[in-house]
């Protein structure tokens, strides 16, 4: 039979508060088919583990992750996935049916990293401590993907809803979850029931999206001579002046909101005023109101910068300001007794593992905004130093990661 939990898994609802012991899902341990595909997980660390080393060191700087597409379609296709592809942004999906249409689950890792190209992408290891850019983020997310992938075929495992496995693109920074806008608004469009994004290293449970506005903002004029053109409105400082006023703004701890300047380029030299400079801003809140909100505070701060750096010389030449939308990401929340979190719960408890719950910004903003189950989990181990040139991850016990990974996966459409 199938039962209360399994009626709801099929139809896609909410998990039943009155929820019994008995369908918590260390029942299901036992099984023969899942206990197989648990171990076959536990046993192929070491795969896990070459698989990571070898995605990290093709290199994936933004907006070109083809390369590494490419060796994540030859692994789907090793790994026995049917209808491999590519969509048309660079997503590479693979397919493994269920018996029956629904529940349909994408499974997710992100190819992109935050490094430009000309990075060194090698990895050095020293026993289990694993050294490179994107080591944890997320090439441990894509081999953990894989892994699932293998486990749930080496275990025979029955499945009832189809699951397509989905190594995207574009999500670091500007690439503004270009893959996940694409895969739901064309690739998949209206065929998604569930989602699940494995993302960097740890044990943890994102059932928040962080929504953000990033800007880019042009301060330009008419430029001269430090010392012959003195007097003419200057526009870095107008941007300097703007920079203490967002410096200075109030936010909420609770919803969360935060702001940063971080990047700032522009003149010619020492001795001349410049003519353009240029500042790049990120805007973060989980409120979609508070976002709004700062957003506001910052407009009305570039413009007071503008403003007062113009009053403050006779010039009639005057600095002017542009400013571009470059990233959009939008806040969402997947409720508490939705089935994907409900199931992720349990997945931990089943195997006794500690996980945190937290928010962030990741691939599972945009299921979330569309009112999918969607969640984002850690793949074990121990990841540190992400986004920068030295960043580790440690192997111990990262096997526990991908058991996770695969349990909540099985949970979903069994």
């Amino acid at each position: 039979m199938i039962g209360a939990l399994g009626l709801a898994l099929i139809a896609g609802l909410s998990v039943p508060e009155n929820a019994t012991a008995a369908e918590e899902l260390s029942d299901w341990l036992a099984q023969a088919d899942v206990r197989a595909a648990l171990d076959a997980v536990k046993a192929d660390e070491a795969q896990v583990v070459r698989d990571q080393i070898r995605i990290c060191q093709v290199a994936a700087p933004p907006f070109h992750e083809a390369a590494r597409g490419q060796l994540m379609k030859s692994a789907f296709e090793q790994a026995g996935l049917s209808g491999v592809r590519v969509d048309r942004v660079g997503n590479v999906l693979g397919e493994r049916p269920g018996v029956a249409s629904k529940p349909h689950l994408v499974v997710a890792a992100h190819l992109d990293t935050v490094f430009p190209e000309g990075t060194d992408v090698g990895v050095t290891r020293s026993g289990a401590l694993l050294k490179g850019p994107g080591i944890g983020d997320d090439c441990r997310g894509l081999a953990v993907l894989l892994a699932v992938a293998r486990a749930l075929a080496q275990g025979r495992v029955q499945l009832r809803g189809p699951i397509t496995f989905v190594a995207d693109v574009g999500e670091e920074g500007l690439g503004d979850l270009r893959g996940m806008r694409e895969l739901f608004d064309v690739t998949l469009k209206g065929q998604v029931d569930q989602f699940v994004s494995i993302d960097g290293g740890g044990l943890f449970l994102t059932t928040g999206g962080v929504g953000s506005h990033r800007y880019r903002v042009t301060f330009s004029g008419p430029g001269g001579h430090s010392y012959a053109a003195f007097g003419t409105p200057n526009p870095i400082q107008a941007m300097g002046r703007a920079i203490t006023k967002i410096s200075q703004m109030q936010v909420p701890g609770q919803p969360r909101t935060t702001f940063s300047v971080g990047r700032v380029g522009g003149g010619t030299a020492v001795n001349a005023i410049p003519s353009e400079c240029w500042m790049e801003v990120d805007l973060r809140s989980t409120s979609a109101s508070e976002l709004a909100a700062v957003t506001a505070k910052f407009d009305e701060a570039i413009e007071a910068g503008v403003r007062e750096e113009n009053a403050r010389w006779t010039s009639a030449r005057r600095v002017t300001v542009k400013k571009a939308l470059v990233g959009d990401r939008p806040a969402g929340r997947t409720p508490d007794d939705s089935i994907v979190v409900q199931m992720a719960r349990r997945a931990s408890r089943a195997l006794k593992l500690p996980i945190s719950e937290n928010d962030s910004s990741t691939d599972a903003n945009i299921p979330m905004q569309l009112k999918i189950p969607a969640v984002t989990i850690g793949a074990g181990g121990v990841g540190a130093g992400q986004h920068t040139a030295g960043e580790t991850f440690d192997t111990t016990d990262a096997w526990r990661g991908t058991q996770y990974a695969l349990l909540l996966t099985i949970a979903l459409v069994r």
